[in-house]
């Protein structure tokens, strides 16, 4: 039997299975395809485990509903930083969680007991290629940032790269209701470009502190939010100087706050997170 706790950060959802407490030895990821089938799992963008870690108080691994394993989810250490003080695993507002991207610090908003905020350090952007990582035209590799142009039925689409901890490919558009992210999405997650495929975001500009988005998530699909497409898109637009340094992220699922006012210090994202049930498996 696994005990789980069923999350969502944003409409984000995630299986979150506490793997101090329980035993737990099969395989991550197929396991998690199980548990994210909505017909017959548990249904879920993604199942996040938690372990012991070396270097942190914790280490989070989080996999796709497709299986695959992903770097870093900025909804999903929100859920799992949330799960870890509202279920008494840890009783300090601040710590820090080991990520396949590198540690990040945590700092929960807390009133009365309850975790109504999460501000996480999701560290800072690369945009070299290298490390997207991207295999571009030749004459893009000696640019410091990089853009592709990348042509789907006779429309052309200009794709900022950048990497906060995964990789994204961010589109600056005038009205987001007439794209079609699904159709999109799916040739561009897939690009020859990319060789471990890539989040897509598409982006509009509402004012220098305010932009909508909308995300199709690698691994997972269209959805209606994504922690890491949040950052990436206000990095893409502070790096055209279309937004100032703080800046709230309109999703399908919600709004978040990113800011990039200390370029050393990293993005800070704040937003929420909720349970949605308990459960448990039999095996």
């Amino acid at each position: 039997m696994i005990l789980f706790s069923k999350m969502q950060g944003t409409g984000n959802d995630f299986v979150v299975i506490n793997c101090l407490t329980q035993y737990f030895n099969y395989s991550l990821n197929t396991f998690a395809k199980y548990l994210c089938n909505r017909n017959f799992g548990v249904g879920a963008d993604g199942v996040i485990y938690l372990f012991k870690s070396s270097i942190a108080d914790f280490k989070m691994r989080i996999f796709n509903s497709d299986g695959t394993e992903a770097g870093m989810c900025g909804n999903g250490i929100r859920c799992l930083a949330k799960y870890l003080y509202e279920k008494n695993v840890i009783n300090r507002v601040n710590f820090r969680i080991e990520t396949i991207s590198g540690v990040k610090d945590i700092n929960l908003i807390v009133e009365n007991k309850t975790v109504i905020g999460i501000k996480v350090n999701m560290g800072i952007p690369f945009f070299e290629a290298q490390r997207i990582p991207a295999y571009l035209p030749k004459e893009e590799y000696s640019k410091k940032y990089h853009t592709v142009s990348i042509n789907i039925e006779a429309e052309e689409y200009k794709f900022d790269l950048v990497s906060v901890g995964n990789p994204h490919a961010v589109c600056f558009v005038e009205d987001l209701s007439i794209i079609d992210i699904c159709r999109i999405g799916k040739i561009v997650e897939n690009h020859k470009y990319f060789p471990n495929k890539i989040n897509v975001e598409f982006v509009q500009i509402i004012d220098k502190s305010n932009i909508k988005i909308k995300v199709w998530e690698r691994g997972v699909g269209n959805t209606i939010s994504c922690g890491t497409g949040a950052c990436a898109s206000v990095i893409c637009a502070i790096k055209r100087s279309y937004v100032e340094t703080n800046v709230d992220v309109e999703l399908d699922g919600g709004k978040l706050h990113i800011d990039y006012s200390d370029n050393e210090k990293g993005i800070i994202m704040t937003g929420g997170a909720e349970f949605v049930f308990e459960g448990r498996i039999d095996l």
